[in-house]
């Protein structure tokens, strides 16, 4: 794992992104607003899916280790916007809750078992901060008034993707190749994809040349990785194929 932040961290900035996303609903002209950045979804459905997220990894966190997860709620959110807003906030408590009865190293079902992310708490707490994170900036792209991130969490959450969402050991199905991040903040890191699976690491000085690379402000970063910006958005240097074959990439363990 690139990045350690500390459990009780990772809680404050549940709750504070989480806060941060309610603001950006409330403030919106309707909750049936579209999202530009989630194809097909109005605001109330990425209140749902974010609500929903929430209380199913409170369950996941809850059972404990696991061969396969709960069943999720299958239960509609309000619609009226304050029943909504509360609906959310109580689906934040009870991943909040779930978490702190855990503790970090309590053990659980977590759909990245098989990569760099542990799967327990602690790596289900760090997932669901930038969730959040993303999903906050969908909110306000919706509501017309995007914030910046924080800068320090938007570096972590370049790095817990490719701990979560990129690092795997089904073969790359392509040549061999490594790709640089670089955020423009002062950190680096570095992601292997070759027979053994996709791996990342951090970047050091004396690392082989990429075989391509993506620089930008830790944020931008976070987006393209998210599918919420393209490579016309970072500065891209290199074998741009690389890029597009690991956008299109379906990983099967």
């Amino acid at each position: 794992m690139t990045e350690s932040l500390e459990y009780s961290a990772l809680l404050q900035l549940i709750d504070e992104r989480s806060a941060a996303f309610r603001s950006a609903v409330a403030a919106a002209p309707s909750l049936d607003v579209p999202v530009p950045s989630c194809p097909e979804w109005t605001l109330i459905d990425l209140v749902q899916h974010l609500g929903r997220g929430q209380r199913w990894w409170a369950a996941i966190v809850a059972a404990g280790p696991a061969e396969a997860p709960p069943a999720k709620d299958a239960a509609e959110a309000p619609r009226a916007l304050d029943a909504l807003l509360a609906w959310y906030a109580e689906s934040n408590e009870l991943l909040l809750t779930a978490l702190r009865e855990a503790g970090p190293g309590r053990e659980c079902w977590t759909w990245w078992a098989a990569g760099v992310s542990p799967a327990n708490a602690w790596g289900v707490a760090r997932r669901r901060v930038h969730e959040l994170l993303v999903h906050t900036y969908d909110a306000q792209l919706a509501a017309g008034a995007v914030e910046p991130m924080p800068a320090d969490v938007a570096i972590d959450g370049v790095a817990e993707f490719l701990d979560t969402c990129n690092s795997t050991p089904a073969a790359w199905p392509h040549e061999a190749a490594t790709i640089h991040y670089h955020a423009t903040e002062g950190r680096s890191w570095l992601l292997t994809l070759d027979g053994t699976g996709a791996w990342p690491a951090p970047l050091t000085d004396d690392a082989a040349p990429a075989s391509a690379s993506a620089t930008g402000p830790a944020e931008r970063l976070l987006l393209f990785m998210w599918g919420r910006l393209t490579m016309s958005d970072v500065k891209i240097e290199g074998d741009e194929q690389v890029f597009e074959q690991l956008i299109a990439w379906e990983p099967e363990e």
